[in-house]
């Protein structure tokens, strides 16, 4: 989807899965009542729901994306290719010899190529598909031209695979991520995206063939969990090929608007939220619940923050477990101020914050706008869909 700040998005969407489902925009600063960005409809197998995302003139422009998100569904209907890139559009776009879409995912198939099945461990370590896809191919190759200045607007769509991305052959600049956006655009060799991230680049082709690289991000316990996942280092998940040479852009002065810096403002209130999960296999009634947020697993009927509109609040993310969590909050960006040993200098504003093991992350939300409820959760869509999510109301 194409979109631009004011714009209204309406979404005819019928669900023929055979089970119920629904979508959620993931990123987008919108209402989470009635048929906008609600994650409480349930949409029944054969039935047609009417979405509608209005969007504000001031809504940040970017790389955002869509994927459902029926509690307890969520992980396998979006390993199974349920997700799409959605991008907000500046009114004058750059001028750049050419634009793509890099959704990344991954899945594992069975001999007749069906989804596979995953097990109580894939679900507890975070499903890693056997497949990397890009655009939904392996590998695929594209034309380019030497010399030619693209921009990359890159999604992370697995189910839980973090992604540490180079670009072999090719220089770049970061644009931004998730909503946040740099200013002045910074030189990038690597970058890491959480399920869930996005990066806007800018990436000049060489002469020779450019490749988007991606090296493993292990788990600090797979080896302990006897893990067998496959270890990359700098796959191509797609190749780059220059044939001729670019015609000349003037890219002049790129406007980047990071947003407001919330630590200069009154904090109305503080609180922590604790990630937990089995060190186990989660005993006799298996892993269900076990993943938990302030000791509580996901009710459906319980809402567990209540914020008030117009405040600014500052949130600790503790991670009690021996892996990372990527925790996403709907609806309202956050600016972060840390992330482990990692302090953010300058205006950084995400809706993915990776949480790091045994450590926490800092950041500050500004509930500005939109009545109603929403949620929070590990974007590992297993640990969401066992527990690790809370509801958030805003009134």
């Amino acid at each position: 989807w194409v979109a631009h700040p004011g714009d209204t998005i309406t979404v005819n969407f019928t669900n023929k899965l055979g089970e119920p489902t629904n979508l959620h925009t993931h990123g987008l600063h919108v209402s989470p009542a009635g048929n906008s960005d609600n994650v409480f409809i349930e949409v029944q197998d054969g039935e047609t729901v009417q979405y509608r995302y209005v969007l504000g003139a001031d809504h940040p422009t970017g790389v955002y994306w869509y994927h459902p998100h029926h509690h307890g569904m969520a992980a396998d209907q979006v390993f199974g290719g349920l997700y799409g890139a959605l991008i907000v559009e500046e009114p004058t776009p750059l001028a750049v010899n050419s634009e793509r879409v890099l959704v990344i995912s991954d899945i594992t198939l069975q001999s007749n190529g069906s989804v596979a099945a995953m097990t109580d461990m894939n679900k507890l370590m975070g499903r890693e598909g056997a497949l990397m896809l890009l655009n939904g191919q392996v590998s695929p190759n594209y034309e380019s031209a030497s010399g030619a200045i693209e921009r990359w607007r890159i999604v992370n769509a697995c189910t839980s695979r973090y992604l540490s991305l180079s670009i072999p052959g090719g220089s770049a600049q970061i644009l931004g991520m998730d909503s946040g956006q740099f200013t002045p655009p910074a030189p990038l060799s690597s970058i890491t995206l959480a399920p869930g991230n996005r990066a806007d680049l800018l990436v000049t082709i060489g002469t020779t063939p450019a490749t988007l690289a991606y090296t493993t991000v292990p788990h600090r316990d797979m080896k302990g969990m006897g893990a067998t996942a496959t270890n990359y280092t700098d796959y191509p998940l797609a190749t780059f090929t220059p044939h001729g040479t670019a015609a000349p852009v003037a890219l002049g002065a790129i406007a980047r608007h990071p947003g407001p810096n919330l630590r200069n403002v009154t904090v109305t209130a503080k609180r922590s939220f604790k990630l937990a999960m089995p060190a186990g296999m989660g005993g006799m009634g298996g892993l269900n619940g076990q993943f938990t947020i302030n000791g509580v697993p996901f009710e459906m009927n319980t809402v567990n923050t209540t914020v008030s509109l117009g405040t600014v609040e500052e949130w600790t993310i503790m991670n009690t477990t021996t892996m990372d969590h990527p925790f996403h909050l709907h609806v309202w960006p956050m600016q972060v101020l840390t992330s482990g040993t990692t302090s953010f200098e300058g205006v950084h504003y995400r809706d993915v914050v990776n949480v790091p093991a045994n450590s926490q992350a800092i950041v500050r939300v500004h509930f500005n706008e939109f009545p109603g409820q929403a949620v929070y959760h590990c974007h590992i869509l297993d640990h969401e869909d066992l527990g690790m999510m809370g509801i958030i109301e805003a009134k």
